[in-house]
């Protein structure tokens, strides 16, 4: 949202053409041996959990951005060629300030592909920049469902919060993001200033 800003594929190539002489020693290379030596390609799934880890217990604050980065990059691969286009048009149209466009875009990617969590996080933006915050957190609430650790669509939830007027409700949600990205100075900063405002209203 507004503080938020908002796999590499290898192939192989195999000639053809080995001499019969070799074709003992490439069975030999892709046996029970060969299999053992080569553990099979870490799943999305892994590589996030992985990254989630790392996330949570990296302090050094230019370190976690990194890890951060790579789960933003993760989180923007749907899968969907269409669906990507239809992403990165959205973006250039809320970039430009053209929110019907940006809406109508992100209206087809939640259509298209509705298990994808950050075709939701994203027009829980769009909805957050025009001021319509009880769709915006719907939208929040259906990316949260796809993936709970969606420190950007937690980070959302608590502007909505704050800018209702929600202070405590708005201090558990960036809770809830520092749990998962320790290092968010813009949460951290957040979280302050969300505590000395409770604590003036019980003074």
């Amino acid at each position: 949202m507004r503080r938020v800003p908002s796999c590499l594929v290898l192939i192989g190539l195999l000639g053809a053409g080995l001499a019969s002489a070799a074709v003992p020693a490439l069975a030999q290379v892709s046996g029970p041996a060969a299999q053992e030596a080569a553990p099979p390609a870490e799943t999305r799934q892994a590589r996030l959990d992985r990254l989630f880890s790392e996330l949570r217990q990296e302090r050094n604050e230019r370190a976690a951005a990194r890890i951060a980065d790579a789960i933003r990059a993760d989180w923007l691969r749907s899968g969907s060629a269409t669906v990507d286009l239809l992403m990165q048009r959205a973006g250039s149209a809320m970039q430009n300030r053209k929110f019907a466009a940006a809406l109508d875009f992100l209206d087809e990617v939640t259509m298209l592909a509705p298990d994808f969590a950050e075709g939701w996080n994203r027009r829980a933006t769009l909805r957050y920049m025009m001021r319509d915050h009880t769709r915006a957190m719907a939208d929040v609430e259906r990316a949260l469902r796809l993936e709970p650790r969606h420190f950007g669509a937690l980070a959302g939830m608590a502007a909505i919060l704050r800018a209702n007027g929600r202070t405590q409700a708005a201090l558990d949600a960036y809770a809830r993001v520092l749990a998962i990205y320790p290092m968010l100075r813009s949460a951290q900063r957040e979280m302050i200033e969300l505590a000395d405002a409770l604590a003036g209203q019980g003074a």
